[in-house]
């Protein structure tokens, strides 16, 4: 990778308060990105700036309920309005909440689809007319292992990073004549709180690190060349190949 291999280019990051969000934005900014970070909670995304500002990137706090589409209409059209420009976006905001299908309610399902599946969606949608003016752009959808594969008690989370995955199959086909670039990230275990709260029996000491995933968005975006990677599936060490 060229040593600021992004500068110039203005990057959106949802999710962008804490674990592989903040990752993404910290290593996005070190190569020269401008970085819109949005997500629910200010003071997470007061600190993720401030982390980017502490090494002379620019960056600006967006807060945003991704499965608003209000505000996601917002939050493009503010980006666009302070940086100037979008040349990538990357989804990452999700939420995790877990169980067996049999007892699960409708409005836990409901709002599991809203932030994963619905929120992609809403941010693709509002940023393609901007990525479309510059050559190329990117879209980087985090989906999971779970979108290739099954786990108890994770049907709702299952199911929305299964809509993920789908659409960024169909959108690559949609933008390809754009020059906008779409790839999916499919990671399996991952040191965050939501891994944590999904698979409690595991170790964490042997998850990959948020910056793992970090480093999997960079080498995507920062390539040369006419091949597209279309996805990505990355697994953790100690774990077996999925089927």
């Amino acid at each position: 990778m060229n040593q600021n291999a992004l500068s110039g280019k203005v990057a959106l990051v949802t999710g962008a308060g804490r674990g592989i969000g903040r990752s993404i934005a910290l290593a996005l900014a070190r190569e020269g990105a401008r970085v819109a970070l949005a997500a629910r909670t200010p003071a997470q995304l007061l600190d993720t700036q401030r982390a980017i500002e502490a090494f002379g990137q620019e960056a600006a706090s967006f807060p945003t309920d991704v499965s608003d589409e209000g505000s996601v209409v917002a939050l493009v059209r503010d980006t666009v309005a302070h940086f100037g420009r979008l040349d990538m976006v990357i989804n990452n905001a999700g939420i995790g909440l877990f169980g067996p299908l049999e007892s699960t309610r409708v409005e836990t399902w409901d709002r599991v689809m809203a932030v994963n599946a619905r929120g992609a969606f809403l941010v693709c949608r509002e940023a393609i007319p901007h990525l479309r003016r510059q050559r190329p752009s990117f879209i980087v959808n985090i989906a999971s292992v779970v979108a290739v594969k099954g786990y108890a008690n994770q049907s709702a989370y299952s199911a929305s990073k299964h809509a993920v995955l789908g659409m960024s199959k169909a959108l690559a086909r949609e933008l390809q004549a754009d020059g906008i670039r779409v790839h999916v990230i499919c990671p399996g275990g991952v040191d965050t709180d939501m891994a944590g709260q999904a698979r409690p029996d595991l170790d964490r000491s042997v998850l990959m690190s948020p910056d793992e995933i970090a480093d999997a968005v960079l080498f995507l975006v920062t390539r040369d060349g006419k091949a597209v990677i279309d996805q990505i599936d990355l697994r953790r060490e100690s774990a077996t190949p999925w089927a």
